[in-house]
């Protein structure tokens, strides 16, 4: 039987000023159904579903074509007056990054009752009532606690559920989640995938859920649309898509993403896929061995032994202080040349643990020998010696670059300070040496940051950390908010220079798909102690630990 449509995206064309983002791009959503839409950033998806909701940049943009209706009206013809009691009431939207779209300065409860005044008549006390139901709705715990608390107080994934109970207040005929995971932990992540399905077949409304994700949408969605450069490329049920994917482009952002079973030498980009260059050549389970008995044979580069790091907190005048162990008595060997993975939901102390290698945090017990010598007992003068050997590449790279300064000028900033090389002649040149080794022209070298794409920021960053010519690299989350190809790019990069160069990694991240391909050891971390520590491959192949075993199911595998 023909689903009812409840939104036809007829014809519709998208320009920015002269340039056209989207082409001519036609679609229905039906009634009760989770429609997924998959693309890379620039793909279009976010753009043509920000339009739906008369969202698009005024004065920047234009719909130079083509129609959206909703309830037999076009929406993109209607008066501003409007179109304010449909959205929010009748199209609701949760956003990608709920730090930036909630008000730090009001409480939750309040920012979910703003939506109910609006749109409802209902009094405050019972505005309140709704809203504690809804917090109960998306599974919040303690919801009386978390009407009062704002938004810093509470999780990540606490805070994506306010924007949930948020955006079904009104109890919405079309739900459009964007991006609503992408910086959520993977079991968080499964939780919130979980949440809105149910909620979906409770209320019957129809979702559009946007992701770079592939094999989330596998997760969630009924029928798919697969956006590239502006147009749909490919549609199709979940089923059709992952089984016989038609679209070059389709197959490239399956495989993009690092297998779970085999591990290639080189990670296929979307460009090799649609090119046809990409290579199958797999690392065998042989030649890991060999390399792990080589790497294994000498004396480790880095010993944590016994690690405790422990924060106090007050919380009045008269109150005895409380004890929070971040760190808990870890302690690993890393030898010259191996990847350590270290991986974890957030909160359990994989980037504090970081932060005391680096020597950015001092720890409250134990020991950090580096090179034979124990370096949470240094100097400031040693540890300012140090930080040459032992750098980080970070989550974020726009923010960890200075704005105001060129890219070449913040390659060659901590040459300046470690005294690398005679003159500026000389570091220039090994600055435009470094670029071509990260893949970026010379060019680049007097370009700001705001001129360069997430993957080529975090290029530069790259670029900065390696201008100082490190034994051990902290890589922070440093693809984690990247599109797959693109994090295809980078894990390439750095396996890439870690061969050049013989560097040494702890790679840091809650993508446990992209750890097992990075790493020769595994370590996991919950609530600051180490829940195993092994190969990469035994820990993912037999987890032993149920927090283990959790992790592992809670990755969206993409297979029926």
């Amino acid at each position: 039987m023909q689903k009812k449509t409840i939104l036809k995206i007829k014809d519709l064309t998208i320009s920015f000023g002269e340039n056209e983002v989207i082409h001519n791009i036609s679609y229905s959503l039906f009634e009760n159904e989770i429609l997924g839409i998959v693309g890379e950033s620039g793909s279009g998806k976010s753009v043509s579903s920000l339009s739906v909701l008369g969202l698009l940049p005024k004065g920047v943009s234009k719909i130079t074509s083509g129609s959206i209706l909703y309830d037999q009206k076009d929406l993109t013809k209607l008066h501003p007056k409007v179109f304010q009691n449909i959205r929010g009431n009748k199209i609701g939207m949760i956003f990608q990054e709920p730090m930036s779209s909630l008000n730090p300065s009001m409480t939750c409860g309040k920012q979910v009752q703003e939506i109910l005044f609006q749109h409802t008549k209902l009094s405050k006390s019972k505005t309140k009532l709704e809203v504690i139901s809804l917090f109960e709705k998306v599974k919040l715990p303690e919801p009386n606690r978390i009407f009062k608390s704002y938004p810093h107080e509470i999780s990540g994934g606490q805070k994506q559920r306010v924007m949930i109970a948020m955006a079904i207040a009104c109890k919405p005929d079309i739900l459009i989640a964007d991006e609503p995971t992408t910086a959520l932990d993977v079991t968080v992540q499964k939780e919130i995938i979980k949440l809105l399905k149910a909620l979906q077949e409770k209320t019957k409304m129809s979702v559009i859920f946007i992701t770079h994700d592939l094999a989330l949408i596998s997760e969630i969605a009924d029928r798919v649309l697969v956006m590239y450069k502006g147009d749909i490329v490919e549609e199709g049920s979940v089923s059709q898509i992952f089984n016989k994917p038609q679209h070059n482009y389709t197959k490239a952002l399956i495989n993009s993403r690092p297998s779970l079973d085999t591990r290639l030498k080189v990670l296929p980009t979307i460009q090799d896929y649609l090119d046809g260059t990409f290579s199958e050549d797999i690392v065998t389970n042989e030649q890991r061995k060999l390399k792990h008995e080589k790497l294994y044979n000498k004396p480790p580069l880095l010993e944590v032994i016994n690690i405790e790091k422990t924060y106090f907190s007050k919380s009045g005048w008269f109150s005895k202080p409380t004890t929070f162990n971040a760190v808990n008595n870890v302690s690993f060997k890393l030898f010259e040349g191996e990847t350590l993975g270290l991986v974890g939901e957030s909160g359990c102390g994989k980037s504090t643990l970081g932060n005391a290698i680096l020597q950015l945090d001092n720890v409250t017990a134990g020991q950090i020998i580096y090179k034979g010598i124990d370096i949470t007992k240094l100097s400031k003068y040693e540890i300012k010696k140090l930080r040459k050997d032992i750098q980080i590449i970070f989550q974020d790279p726009y923010s960890s670059l200075n704005p105001r300064i060129p890219v070449g000028e913040a390659i060659m900033e901590p040459m300046r300070v470690h005294k690398l090389f005679k003159s500026e002649k000389e570091r220039k040149k090994k600055v435009l040496e470094i670029l071509a080794n990260v893949g970026l022209s010379k060019d680049y070298f007097n370009r700001y940051p705001h001129e360069f794409s997430g993957g080529q920021r975090q290029r530069i960053g790259i670029a900065r950390t390696i201008a100082l010519q490190p034994k051990l690299i902290v890589c922070d989350e440093s693809v984690s908010a990247l599109d797959i190809s693109v994090q295809a790019q980078v894990l390439n990069l750095l396996n890439e220079l870690k061969e050049t160069f013989g560097f040494t990694y702890i790679f840091i991240s809650h993508d446990l798909a992209v750890v097992k391909y990075m790493s020769d050891q595994l370590l996991v971390m919950n609530q600051g102690k180490i829940e195993e520590l092994d190969d990469a491959d035994v820990i993912y192949n037999s987890p032993k630990k149920d927090y283990t075993k959790k992790l592992i199911n809670a990755i969206p595998k993409g297979i029926l």
